[in-house]
């Protein structure tokens, strides 16, 4: 018969140590054993900057192009309206030339002084030794040019005379607000007194609305 089976304490004995052995290894030397590398990471930050600056770059050299082609688009334009641009404007001065001309001729029409009453006014009136040289009606008034016959001595008593007469005029007075003396010469060639007068319309009354 088998012997009987010894039943073991109830007090456990002293936990077993562990086997010592020295550690010889290097861990400076020992390969790296991570499934993701910290050079993975560093690596892989740096590409993802350089990809987005590359697309920052890419993105401001396709603004630039497509500016310098709308640049290059408006000079085209700019080019071909040129001429007709030109031209506008060349008509443009012309017109204000000729609206200047109208104009001028709209107000000497509606400033109430008539050619013909003026100039046989003045032909009335003109004395012996004066001969009239330039009658000018404009807008602002008339001008008259005579020249004075006569001794040296004498004309520009004449001319006097003859200034003083237009002033004192009632028919004159009634169109005209001022005369004056502009120039009194002696022409070297026919050695006689040229008299220079300008004759200033009165302005029309401003009509109430």
């Amino acid at each position: 018969m088998l012997p009987f089976l010894k039943k073991k304490g109830s007090a456990a004995g002293p936990p077993a140590l562990p086997a010592w052995h020295p550690n010889f290894r290097n861990f400076e030397r020992l390969p790296d054993t991570k499934v993701v590398r910290t050079a993975f990471f560093v690596n892989g930050g740096g590409i993802l900057t350089v990809i987005i600056l590359l697309a920052c770059f890419g993105y401001q050299e396709f603004q630039l192009r497509d500016l310098h082609g709308q640049i290059q688009d408006w000079q085209a334009r700019i080019a071909r309206d040129q001429h007709p641009s030109d031209a506008a404007i060349a008509l443009f001065k012309k017109y204000q030339t000729e609206a200047a001309r109208v104009n001028e001729i709209d107000a000497f029409v509606h400033s109430g002084a008539e050619v013909s009453p003026l100039l046989l006014q003045i032909a009335q009136t003109l004395p012996h030794n004066v001969a009239l040289d330039l009658f000018d009606l404009g807008t602002s008034g008339l001008h008259i040019v005579g020249t004075v016959r006569g001794a040296p001595d004498l004309a520009s008593g004449y001319a006097s005379a003859y200034l003083d007469q237009l002033r004192a005029d009632p028919v004159l007075n009634r169109i005209f607000d001022s005369i004056d003396l502009k120039k009194l010469d002696r022409d070297t060639t026919t050695g006689r007194l040229s008299v220079d007068i300008f004759l200033h319309l009165k302005k029309a009354p401003k009509e109430k609305p």
